[in-house]
């Protein structure tokens, strides 16, 4: 087929972008098993596709797919492919590590060797098949590529691709180079929240560990570390949360609670007296001695220090509750709560895939007659603790919730001997936690 005659290609034209990005093959393997044609075949159509659009007047970058492993098994034939793509137009030739199996040393050594020999711009497309894309990216970049392709949050095919959600701040921060077309540093502060945004989108979850984004990526828990922290954040953190958009989370245990609530009073905008702190921590050790596990539940400790001076309002009072699970063809959770807000009951219905689900809708739906901003809350990490009981009865739930609203998230817990009730109490204060921070439509503090 001619190229003027092929519909992909001819395709890319109709959508009057400025910029094509097209791929060949540079792995003689994909050449003879693959494309099944001899190797002058594969880079006539190479260099025809590129010619074809850049006579159209469009920039062509051009992906030597499987490059490493094509330079592993034929170090002149993928060179050649380079060269001819370039020599064709394209102006952007991308390395592309597309089985992700390349280590970093090797990709160093063989990009170092690339940049000698060729003399046009280099990229780089790295998967993340050994768990280095993000490391290959950035050895890539020491060697003198600056065109770099990835993803957010490492979407991509099998493993996926880079990570951009941290490739960007180390570009920016780490490397110091200029990126996003300027501001840099600025734009970065958005990280965190577009971030949740897409993973919304996609109805995915970001791990709470994901560097530079993740919900604890600036935790700290021992004492040691806390207290350090609050002295001086640089003892314990590699860059500000606030420069990608995130929050530093203190854990509150038996070792790090004083300093810890003290923390937390301070975004709550209060100051603790030594009997309120007193008090707060009184409750924290009776929580704890009944099965409760506070760590990363900020909203549930925030509660508890607004209950200790008495600065929790009783937005509303749940009456009654009920949850029931179906199997009518399908297997389905309904929940029926009643709620007393002054001196009116609201009583709203939920259904979900589970008890739980159901019972969030359905408290989410009566709370929101009187508070519709909160219908936007969504309830998006549940998890359950099975603790051993010591008397011989029936064992103890402990519940951990994380909630997210407008980019922002929070967690709370609760412990019962019934699952339900557990489950129920924490997500009731879930919604109690985001009233008691909420100034004119807005959070008070950074959540």
């Amino acid at each position: 087929m001619k190229t003027e005659d092929d519909p992909m290609i001819n395709s890319i034209l109709k959508s009057e972008v400025p910029i094509a990005v097209i791929f060949g093959k540079a792995w003689t393997l994909h050449v003879r098993e693959v494309l099944r044609c001899t190797e002058e075949e594969n880079i006539k159509m190479i260099t025809d596709s590129i010619s074809y659009l850049k006579d159209h007047g469009l920039e062509v970058i051009f992906d030597a797919e499987h490059f490493f492993d094509g330079w592993k098994e034929s170090s002149s034939y993928a060179l050649n492919v380079l060269r001819a793509a370039y020599d064709a137009g394209a102006r952007t030739i991308v390395l592309c590590d597309t089985n992700g199996g390349t280590m970093p040393t090797e990709l160093r050594e063989i990009t170092k060797e690339v940049r000698k020999l060729f003399s046009g711009r280099l990229g780089i497309h790295a998967h993340n098949d050994s768990g280095v894309a993000v490391a290959n990216s950035i050895i890539a970049v020491e060697e003198g590529v600056r065109h770099i392709q990835g993803t957010m949050l490492g979407l991509g095919e099998r493993c996926g691709n880079a990570d951009l959600t941290t490739l960007i701040p180390i570009l920016a921060v780490k490397m110091g180079y200029d990126i996003l077309g300027g501001r840099a540093l600025e734009k970065m502060r958005k990280l965190t929240e577009l971030s949740h945004h897409i993973a919304d989108l996609l109805n995915i979850n970001i791990s709470p560990r994901q560097p530079y984004i993740g919900r604890y990526a600036f935790a700290h828990k021992a004492g040691i570390h806390v207290d350090a922290i609050l002295k001086n954040p640089k003892t314990y953190e590699h860059i500000d949360p606030s420069s990608v958009g995130n929050e530093r989370l203190l854990s509150i245990s038996e070792l790090s609670g004083r300093s810890a609530l003290l923390y937390y009073s301070e975004k709550l905008g209060i100051t603790l007296s030594k009997e309120e702190l007193s008090k707060a921590l009184e409750e924290i050790k009776n929580l704890e001695a009944s099965g409760y596990q506070l760590e990363f539940a900020d909203a549930t400790v925030c509660l508890i220090i607004l209950k200790a001076i008495g600065r929790l309002p009783q937005f509303f009072n749940v009456r009654t509750w009920w949850v029931e699970t179906l199997n009518i063809g399908k297997i389905f959770s309904r929940a029926i709560v009643s709620i007393d807000v002054n001196s009116e009951t609201i009583t709203a219905i939920g259904e979900g895939v589970g008890p739980v689900h159901a019972l969030d809708e359905a408290v989410k739906s009566a709370i929101s007659k009187k508070f519709p901003i909160l219908s936007n809350v969504k309830l998006v990490n549940y998890k359950v603790t099975v603790l051993d009981s010591n008397d011989g009865t029936a064992a103890t739930v402990r519940v951990y919730t994380e909630f997210l609203w407008n980019n922002k998230s929070w967690a709370t817990t609760a412990v019962s001997r019934n699952i339900v009730e557990a489950s129920l109490k924490a997500i009731i204060d879930g919604y109690i936690y985001i009233l008691a921070t909420m100034l004119n439509g807005r959070p008070s503090f950074q959540i």
